[in-house]
């Protein structure tokens, strides 16, 4: 009997040394490949290296930001825009990580549009979410090409596809470079396209992030230690090997477009770092310089300390 006993605490002993400890990682969007390094963590099994089991969500109720911001989710996916507007709002998100280095997105437009420059937007349908935030973008490119906000017609589109809607009444969207403009060279559709950053140095920012909350740095900072080592290795494992990668995240999602993915996940291999010393690196000069785009805009009605905002220790080796 008391062989039994000390049997069964062995074995007790040895599932409590193994035991995962699980988190919750929510996406802002449905899955594709700025998201990769994440699928790529949980499959190379770099989460679990960490003693970590990873559950990847979609946000159901509510956005990403507020399911992190409060909890509900222990770290996501989200945008320096949202985290900007949750901080000031009193909710302690902060970001742990830049996915992409610099913002790959922008107005795209079929060529057809004839949309070559900001100055072509007058006249012309934009389709978008109805956000305060793209109607200051566009009214910041138009301007510097002489026209008028009250020149370009805003519909309010949603999530309807690009291409779809280029059909109808839209004339431009604002698409990821990554995904949409692959999209459109695997269809054999030329289009015309005005990156943000190049007309603007405040419209350079991150977008998207690797985010949690203050208070799960506060009281588990070695849990957000070994996610983020896992996390950072996943995207250091997509530049290097951005096919096996884009093989990974369809394994996990098998509905997405294969051709899609792998030439997304090559064009991405180069962004996720791009010129930072390493993945997820922040500039404080980033956060700034777009929290005052966003004051000067009257998007928001003060400013907050953006070095709250972010931090990059758990990123260093």
């Amino acid at each position: 009997m008391r062989k039994r006993v000390i049997s069964l605490l062995l074995v007790l002993n040895i599932v409590s040394i193994f035991a995962l400890e699980k988190v919750d990682i929510v996406l802002d969007w449905t899955p594709n490949t700025n998201h990769t390094g994440i699928y790529a963590a949980k499959e190379m099994g770099y989460f679990k290296e960490e003693g970590i089991e990873a559950d990847i969500l979609q946000p159901a109720n509510g956005t990403s930001t507020q399911l992190i911001a409060t909890g509900r989710a222990d770290f996501g996916v989200t945008y320096q825009e949202a985290v900007t507007f949750a901080r000031l709002e009193g909710l302690p998100i902060v970001s742990l990580g830049a996915i992409i280095q610099h913002n790959t997105s922008g107005f795209a437009s079929l060529k057809e549009k004839g949309i070559k420059s900001p100055a072509d937007f007058k006249g012309k349908n934009y389709g978008g979410w109805g956000s305060p935030v793209e109607e200051a973008t566009l009214k910041e490119l138009i301007e510097q090409d002489g026209g008028r906000i009250k020149d370009i017609n805003i519909l309010t589109t949603g999530s309807m596809d690009f291409f779809k809607s280029s059909e109808n009444d839209v004339d431009f969207a604002w698409v990821f470079e990554g995904w949409t403009n692959i999209e459109a060279k695997l269809q054999g559709k030329k289009l015309n396209y005005i990156r943000l950053r190049d007309y603007s140095e405040d419209l350079d920012y991150y977008t998207p992030i690797f985010a949690s909350s203050e208070k799960l740095i506060k009281t588990n900072p070695e849990l957000v230690k070994k996610v983020m080592r896992a996390v950072k290795k996943g995207y250091e494992y997509s530049v290097k090997n951005p096919e096996k990668a884009g093989e990974l995240l369809l394994k996990e999602v098998p509905e997405l477009d294969r051709n899609l993915v792998i030439e997304s996940q090559k064009y991405l291999a180069s962004k996720y770092t791009d010129d930072a010393p390493y993945w997820g690196h922040q500039k404080l000069e980033v956060w700034e310089r777009y929290q005052k785009w966003l004051y000067k805009n009257n998007l928001i009605d003060g400013t907050t300390d953006m070095k709250k905002a972010f931090t990059n220790k758990f990123l260093k080796n």
